[in-house]
């Protein structure tokens, strides 16, 4: 039994490993929230399964990681991911099997751990000192330096997704 314990950690490890480094090489930046790892091991009925994900282990690898391939790795607070509305910020409370997020006050509705994600994400860029990216991603303007239309200057092409300062 001891044995196919350590089996499990080195596959885990060596998983953890091989995703932290395509992360940090992957990404200029990796939000993850700052979760209270011990406070969820005591609930009951989640010990297991969050303890075999190792989740420290895996922060430490991700930092270290990080550091190596500058790359920001920044813990965001967890607190109300999941309740704050991404698009206007107001919290509603949800029992935790409930997977929609449907905003009361503004009607967006998603995944609710999408929400999270999105929550996530603009609390590391925040973090960050940048803003929340625009929700278009590109604008085009119709060129008039060509009369080729099947061809087109790139500098007729906005991106309007790029981070603001």
């Amino acid at each position: 039994m001891a044995k196919a314990k350590r089996d499990i950690h080195r596959k885990v490890l060596d998983y953890q490993h091989k995703i932290t480094t395509w992360l940090v090489k992957e990404y200029d930046a990796v939000f993850v929230e700052d979760l209270n790892v011990q406070s969820m091991l005591r609930a009951d009925g989640n010990g297991r399964n969050k303890q075999d994900a190792a989740w420290r282990q895996f922060i430490t690898l991700l930092e270290y990681k990080g550091d190596v391939y500058g790359t920001h790795v920044v813990q965001v607070e967890a607190a109300g991911t999941t309740k704050e509305c991404a698009v206007c910020g107001v919290e509603s409370s949800k029992s935790i099997w409930v997977r929609e997020h449907s905003c009361p006050s503004c009607g967006f509705e998603t995944d609710r751990d999408a929400n999270a994600a999105m929550n996530v994400l603009q609390r590391g860029f925040s973090e960050l000192g940048l803003g929340w990216p625009e929700s278009t991603p590109v604008e085009t303007v119709t060129a008039t330096d060509t009369a080729d239309l099947q061809q087109m200057s790139a500098s007729h092409v906005i991106e309007t997704g790029s981070l603001s300062t």
